[in-house]
Parts: C-alpha cells; structure tokens; sequence
C-alpha cells in the first residue's frame, strides 16, 4: 500500500464513519436517557431514505434539501412511538422492551414492503458520480456532503445538549430520573423529545445515503448493527465516544475492504465488537456516560 492510497482509505472510511456516527448518536441518545435499546433504530434511517425517494419522486426536491421534511416527519412519528408504546414497557423486564421494538421493526417493514414494494429504488441526481480532487486525494461530491452535514448536525446537537435549558434538562433525566422530578422536570416529555431527536437524527443519517445506496425495506438493518458495535466502542450512552466510534469503524471497515473486499467489512465490525468485549468491556471511555 502506498501512502497516498494509505491517506485515500483513510479518508473513504472517515466519509462513511461520519454517517456511522450519526446513527449511533441517536441510538445512543435514546439508551442514554431512557436505558433502552432501540430494535428498531435502523427502520427509521430506512424510513428516511423512502420519504426523501417520494419527495424527490412527486415533488423534485433535491434529496438533501427534504432533511428538514423528513426530521419533522420521523420526529413526529418517533415521538409518537414513544408515548404510545414505549413509554409503557420502560418499567418492564428487558425483554419485554426488546420484543416490543422487535415487532416495531418487523411492522415497520411491513407496513413499507405493503405500501412500497421490496423493489429496490434509487434516486438518481446530476452528481451521484461526480468527484473533485485535492494532490492526488479524490472526494465523492455526495459523501463528502454527507460528511459535512453529519459533523454540522452531530456538533449541532452536542451545543444544543451543552448549552440550552432543554439540554440540560435532557442530561439531568440521563443522570438521575428521581432527581429530575425533584427539579419539576417532565420526565415524559424529555422521553418522548428524546426518542424523537434519536430518531429524526437516524432518518436524516438515511436521507445523507440516498445518492449513493439502493433503498429496500431492509437497508437499515445493517447500519443499526454497526451502530450496536459503535455504542459500545463508544461506551453506551456516551454521544463523545458515538461519534469517535463511528468514525473508527469507518476507518477500520475501509481497510477490511482495500485488504480482503468489501463482503468482508461487516465481519471486521464484528471482529472489533469481539475484541473490544474481551478487553474493554465498559467500552474506550471507561464506562461514563456522557449526554
């Protein structure tokens, strides 16, 4: 391997780590807060890509300019997921959330192969194929955008957690749930904002992909895998350590592929989840939680 072919994977998997990134901080928002693992996480980036195909195939719009759209729309419908279901079993056994979110993913799938069809569907645009060159660096015009969009969007919403009065009370609730309703904070309210932000962050981590990946009901399936493997790296619960992990596997999975082929990618993600269980249980950041 050359260095400049060394520095162009390097680069290839931080352009992919980002959108990895992206999803794991929802998921890792969600299970931060709530202490659950979203089952369906991926059936919402999956969500994301169809509405940004139908929007773009009805209306015209450009993929990336239907992001606000399809937020608000999957905000909406996560929102409404939590209170109408998931905020039910929250003091359930484990298993019991796991098969509830389970069979929302199953529906979800479902509902999209009913109404949509199995039939892979892409959406095709001016720049799908276009790149521009830095030296001897080449750059995908749609990933790099990814990229861009997912650091502004994940910098985005660590401020707005840092920074504002709803932020902190969605920390507060992360840290001590009896302790926030002692301070008058709406526990229900921060659940359902947060799972909605979880999921609506998923969606537009879908719509991101769309110039460059074919869209079946399953396409989220994998991605919700690697954001497992991401969370853990990171530490469960922790947004710092979602986002360096994402970019991590990226870089990891870019490797596997540039050595042994692209089918061998999600069996290095695998690998890497191994390995950090063995030795690093609790995760690269010790176990802190970090919302």
């Amino acid at each position: 391997m050359s260095f400049e072919i060394f520095l162009q994977t390097i680069v290839n998997g931080l352009l992919t780590g980002s959108i990895y990134s992206l999803v794991a901080i929802g998921l890792t928002l969600i299970y931060g807060v709530m202490i659950i693992l979203n089952f369906a996480h991926g059936e919402f980036l999956m969500l994301g890509m169809y509405l940004a195909f139908w929007i773009f195939t009805l209306a015209g719009i450009d993929p990336y300019l239907t992001i606000p759209i399809v937020a608000v729309l999957i905000f909406a419908l996560g929102a409404l997921i939590q209170s109408g279901l998931v905020q039910r079993v929250l003091d359930a056994h484990p298993l019991n959330q796991i098969i509830l979110l389970l069979g929302v993913s199953t529906l979800l799938i479902g509902l999209v192969q009913f109404f949509w069809t199995a039939e892979p569907r892409v959406i095709r645009v001016p720049y799908e194929t276009e790149v521009f060159t830095i030296g001897t660096m080449r750059f995908s015009i749609p990933r790099t955008v990814a990229f861009f969009a997912a650091m502004f969007l994940s910098l985005s919403l660590y401020v707005f957690l840092q920074r504002t009065r709803t932020g902190s009370a969605i920390r507060a609730v992360s840290q001590s749930r009896v302790g926030a309703l002692l301070m008058g904070i709406n526990d229900k309210a921060i659940y359902r904002l947060t799972f909605g932000i979880g999921t609506a962050v998923t969606a537009i981590g879908g719509v991101l992909l769309t110039p460059n990946y074919r869209m079946i009901p399953t396409v989220g399936q994998p991605f919700a895998t690697t954001a497992f493997v991401v969370v853990v790296l990171g530490t469960m619960g922790n947004f710092i350590g979602a986002f360096v992990g994402g970019l991590i596997i990226g870089v990891v999975e870019a490797f596997a592929g540039f050595f042994f082929g692209g089918d061998v990618k999600i069996v290095a993600s695998m690998l890497v989840f191994i390995l950090i269980l063995l030795f690093k249980p609790a995760g690269l950041f010790g176990g802190k939680k970090g919302i």
